[in-house]
């Protein structure tokens, strides 16, 4: 990212160096206790793409306390959070986006006070110390009081799975071994982007058909292979993947300057874009996508939503029934075999 310049003075953006990730404004102070908490983040564990999304939530929040607001983090009040929500609804930001910088905001605001933000107008258990906390007076357990969140209401929006003919139109246009291999891994294991492009040449175990991933807050899980995908990756590594690279990542660049240097994030993205321009029936073809189609057919396949949830790596399984909802064509397709055996019945009694 650019620097901020002189004729803008309240800019603020996101620069990236060999410690990570960090924001840069005309006043230096001003974003100086925002790069702690990047740091702080970092030293935790969290993983870089965790951190960037920090880091970009955070410009957002400071180019409008620098420009529209003239306020310190620490100096919010509800009135003020409620206006930075007001002018991230005119910004036409979808209210998934203005939760997560609210989360962002306050743990900002907590990171630099020590304390919680107080939505006091909300309601709320001032006197309340927070969960595990204060759970008994004397021999009688004290009932729960959560502290109500600042949040705006998000639509429930069902994600269409991919169909068996736009999943075999996206199949036919990949003509590397690398990118049939990432699409499988994607689609048959429901990898996220970034625990394709960590995977390592050590966390393949053919000979078992297993594979080792790396996910959130760097969880581990094993994974099966499918045949398929088993082979695709064996081909990928026999005939493609160069001999001389200087990385153990599994995928890496094919061609040019850095050729055999690891695939990169923007690398990825432009796998899919370049099938989605050529193609119309690929628009929806993307990394999520295919995850939540493998979410799909899994448990159209009738897999235990606990299995699921290890397979797919979420610590909380109400993330998994997230991508597990019936889309229309599901619903559409067990409404006829129902109408079948319902005219069946009324048929039998005429």
């Amino acid at each position: 990212m650019s620097s901020p310049t002189p004729d803008r003075p309240n800019a603020v953006v996101v620069r990236r160096d060999r410690a990570g990730y960090r924001l840069e404004a005309e006043r230096s102070g001003s974003v100086a206790v925002a790069n702690e908490f990047l740091e702080a983040l970092s030293i935790r564990g969290l993983s870089p793409a965790t951190v960037r999304a920090y880091a970009f939530d955070l410009v957002v929040l400071y180019r409008w306390l620098h420009q529209e607001a003239q306020l310190a983090v620490e100096q919010l009040s509800p009135d003020d959070v409620l206006r930075f929500i007001e002018h991230q609804q005119r910004a036409g930001a979808q209210p998934k986006s203005i939760n997560r910088r609210l989360v962002t905001c306050e743990q900002l605001y907590r990171f630099i006070t020590g304390v919680a933000m107080s939505h006091a107008r909300l309601g709320g258990a001032p006197h309340y110390a927070g969960r595990g906390r204060e759970q008994a007076l004397g021999l009688h357990p004290r009932k729960r009081v959560l502290r109500r969140k600042l949040r705006v209401k998000e639509p429930q929006r069902v994600v269409e799975p991919l169909t068996v003919d736009q999943v075999g139109a996206l199949l036919r246009r990949l003509s590397r071994y690398r990118d049939i291999a990432i699409v499988h891994l994607m689609l048959l294991c429901g990898l996220r982007s970034m625990e394709v492009l960590s995977l390592r040449l050590n966390d393949l175990v053919l000979a078992d058909k297993r594979l080792r991933v790396r996910g959130k807050g760097n969880r581990e899980r094993d994974l099966p292979l499918a045949d398929i995908i088993a082979k695709v990756i064996s081909d990928y590594i026999r005939v493609e993947r160069p001999r001389d690279a200087a990385t153990e990542h599994l995928f890496v660049i094919l061609q040019g300057a850095r050729r055999g240097r690891p695939m990169t994030t923007a690398g990825l993205r432009s796998l899919f874009r370049h099938r989605r321009k050529t193609s119309g029936q690929l628009v929806q073809a993307n990394p999520h996508r295919l995850r939540h189609t493998f979410g799909a057919d899994m448990a159209r396949a009738g897999v235990r939503l606990p299995i699921l949830q290890r397979m797919m790596g979420h610590a909380d399984g109400k993330t998994t029934l997230q991508y597990i909802r019936v889309s229309m064509a599901d619903v559409a397709l067990e409404y006829a075999r129902a109408m079948t055996a319902i005219a069946k019945r009324y048929d039998e009694k005429a």
